[in-house]
């Protein structure tokens, strides 16, 4: 309230009454019905004011005691006034932070908030509004702008189908970034690209290198930022918290624990940036590269399905996962409730647990609720191509990744598109590994000897340390003898224990557990030709890390 005080000239008698009088009435009007400076008059019947000199006086304690009162309830209301603007201004910064994206953005998708009423004694009441990131990450209470995203490159694109999100950070020797767009954006058709968002999450706080990384993707994909089918964004320099204190768990290393923690982190930063972006979000890393086709078989295996709450493009860690937009808020909010404490991996299989599994009963029942909610397409539409961890010192075993052997003079050929160098010849040679595409039916790897050897056993290794889960399945070893009489007579042979897929070849082998060996019986020998056949499509990449074919 505010009052204005005013000049009375009156008698020195009167002034003190008539100020009192004016201070007195403004007070009480708005809380009581008795002016302090009014009487009845009998005789008349109604209320007049009177003045010092009149023979009725008012009741000089009953008007101190009304202005007591009032001065009370004035301050009550100026500090109820104070407390609802102070509510109202932390209501706004917190649906700014929970909506560090979208003035217009809807409070539904928002990280929830909670509403903590702090209450003192009567003479006062604090009241503010948290969000509950505040609880996982305190230190972000210290600058209450620590949640908002820096867009370096974007147009605000949003009503998209697929948002992609992408976070990557410095690595010490190769980047694969821009491999990696360019790999999701080859092929897309100019309605796919109007339906799609990449995000690029830079997370570092290295001004300097988000900047280095915006302008490399300025200048190789000007059209797409130009477009807004590009962004670029990092996080504020306060985002990250203290990570020396944190505790190593699960027998990781010190370094470990902090590279998974900030992991969760630059994934739940990304996931709130992206809630309001489109119908759609799949988290992929900087180093991957996708299939042809992707946008078309992930929208259409995605409108077919009813009930759950991830989809599995890839059979690797978190890399091609499928989340419905408006599941975002919920499960961003799961991983930084215990960002600290497991891996991205795990806590997502802890919300699938939390959600569908009943304790009293087994882990074949709970298995089985959790696949209801978590379906996965064949084949994987993302291969991992990194060599070099984001992990610094983590260099992806690259001591184990190929065994070199010495191998006979032959001539090289495949229907299987080998992936960047590493191609087939580098492998026979000792020189690299051989990492092909997915195999389909009827794929084959031909050795065409320049003459007929004598082979006394044949090694395939598929898969390594880094990549064990590509290898060959339903794949057989088959060689070409020279003398053709020996050929027919074992392949024909009623006792005989090979078979002869077409008129020239003899099955001797096949692939288990990603392992095909043996040995060749004399009465095949001389051979002229060994190959390898795939028999049924695959669900991932192949990868031959060992060839050795000994003489």
């Amino acid at each position: 309230m505010h009052f204005s005080l005013l000049s009375v000239h009156t008698a020195s008698s009167g002034g003190v009454w008539a100020l009192g009088c004016l201070w007195g009435a403004a007070l009480l009007s708005t809380h009581t019905h008795l002016h302090p400076c009014t009487h009845y008059e009998a005789d008349r019947g109604e209320i007049s004011p009177k003045a010092p000199g009149s023979t009725v006086r008012p009741d000089l304690q009953t008007l101190y005691q009304r202005l007591l009162l009032a001065e009370e309830l004035g301050g009550q209301v100026s500090r109820d006034l104070s407390s609802l603007l102070e509510e109202l201004r932390n209501t706004s910064r917190a649906a700014n932070i929970s909506h560090p994206i979208s003035s217009t953005a809807t409070t539904s998708d928002s990280i929830p908030t909670e509403k903590i009423r702090q209450k003192t004694d009567h003479s006062g009441q604090q009241t503010f509004v948290q969000p509950n990131i505040y609880l996982y990450m305190p230190h972000l209470r210290q600058h209450p702008d620590s949640l908002l995203p820096n867009v370096v490159l974007g147009q605000g694109r949003r009503g998209v189908s697929l948002v992609l999100g992408i976070p990557t950070v410095k690595r010490e020797k190769q980047n694969y970034l821009v491999s990696t767009l360019r790999s999701l954006l080859y092929g897309l058709t100019t309605l796919q690209q109007q339906d799609l968002l990449i995000i690029v999450f830079v997370a570092e706080t290295d001004s300097d290198y988000v900047g280095s990384i915006a302008e490399s993707i300025r200048k190789n994909f000007s059209r797409e930022v130009q477009s807004g089918l590009l962004e670029v964004i990092s996080p504020s320099q306060y985002y990250y918290p203290d990570f020396s204190g944190l505790r190593e768990t699960f027998g990781d290393s010190k370094d470990r624990v902090k590279w998974r923690t900030k992991q969760n982190l630059d994934y739940s930063f990304l996931m709130l940036y992206a809630q309001d972006k489109g119908t759609y979000y799949v988290q992929l890393e900087d180093d991957v590269v996708a299939k042809a086709g992707y946008f078309n078989a992930m929208k259409t295996f995605a409108n077919q399905q009813q009930q759950w709450l991830y989809l599995e493009f890839s059979q690797l860690g978190f890399i091609g996962k499928m989340f419905q937009s408006r599941d975002l808020p919920m499960i961003a909010e799961f991983f930084l409730m215990f960002h600290r404490d497991k891996p991205i991996d795990w806590l997502l299989d802890h919300i699938l647990w939390v959600k569908v599994c009943n304790p009293e009963k087994d882990a074949k029942d709970c298995n089985k609720q959790k696949a209801q909610l978590r379906h996965r397409y064949k084949p994987s539409l993302f291969q991992h191509v990194g060599l070099h961890s984001s992990l610094s010192g983590k260099l992806q075993q690259l001591k184990s990744l190929f065994q070199a052997h010495s191998n006979p003079a032959a001539e090289l050929s495949s229907s299987l598109k080998h992936y960047q160098q590493h191609s087939l010849e580098r492998a026979y040679r000792g020189q690299d590994f051989f990492w092909a595409l997915t195999p389909s039916h009827g794929d084959y790897i031909l050795f065409n000897f320049t003459q007929p050897i004598h082979i006394s056993r044949y090694l395939f290794r598929s898969g390594n340390i880094e990549t064990s889960g590509d290898k060959f399945t339903n794949t057989t070893v088959e060689v070409l003898p020279s003398n053709a009489s020996a050929r027919d007579r074992l392949a024909t042979g009623s006792s005989s224990s090979y078979k002869a897929p077409d008129e020239h070849f003899i099955t001797i082998g096949a692939f288990e557990n990603g392992v095909a060996e043996g040995e060749i019986e004399e009465a095949l020998q001389p051979i002229s030709a060994l190959r390898l056949v795939v028999h049924s499509d695959a669900d991932v990449w192949a990868l031959l890390s060992e060839i050795h074919i000994a003489v």
